[in-house]
């Protein structure tokens, strides 16, 4: 009788367990959008979707850029949903990472500053291009829309140095058509046609 090896069974059953969890939480497959923000305790985003700052960097000295003292990073939780799909264009001064976390893929326009229009994606599906982290550096244009039949897009975003509501500016519709009219069509659909206040 053929003799068995229990470590080898054990390391096979632990990774067949983790394949599995992994498969059935990555997609947020149990969690509700409703769940996620009472989770969290998110709250709505002037730019679309909603957030919660879940991390400044109080144990380090705050540093000055040229334009105010701020943290060295901050970090939030940011979400689009199905009902709030779109992040608006918008720009910071700062560098931003995005991670993702559950959920849909969320798609970046990003215009830089010679007027360059870039797609990324986020999300899991690594060998159709997809990305796990975006990071859009400072003076970048950005909007993001979830991609259809998703019920969320769960994301992070590290920004560094921190972010400040006084060192984002909400694109407005006639604006950045004066500034990128040979992108017309992407800026009438993620901005805002009235003006938005910070």
């Amino acid at each position: 009788m053929k003799r068995v090896n229990i470590h080898i069974i054990i390391k096979r059953m632990t990774i067949f367990a983790t394949i599995l969890i992994f498969s059935r939480y990555s997609l947020g497959a149990d969690l509700s959008k409703e769940q996620i923000i009472q989770a969290l305790g998110l709250e709505k985003h002037i730019e679309g979707g909603y957030f919660k700052r879940s991390f400044q960097a109080d144990h380090r000295q705050k540093i000055d850029q040229g334009y105010g003292l701020r943290y060295t990073m901050t970090s939030i939780y940011y979400m689009l949903t199905a009902d709030s799909a779109i992040d608006h264009w918008h720009l910071n001064k700062s560098d931003i990472v995005q991670y993702y976390h559950l959920g849909g893929p969320v798609t970046y326009y990003l215009i830089d500053g010679t007027g360059t229009l870039s797609t990324k994606v986020l999300g899991p599906d690594l060998l159709n291009g997809e990305q796990l982290q975006v990071l859009v550096k400072g003076g970048t244009w950005k909007a993001a829309v979830l991609s259809p039949g998703y019920e969320y897009g769960l994301l992070s975003e590290a920004v560094s140095p921190g972010f400040e509501y006084i060192d984002m500016k909400v694109g407005q519709q006639g604006e950045l058509l004066k500034l990128f009219p040979q992108h017309a069509d992407i800026v009438k659909r993620y901005s805002y046609a009235c003006p938005v206040s910070n």
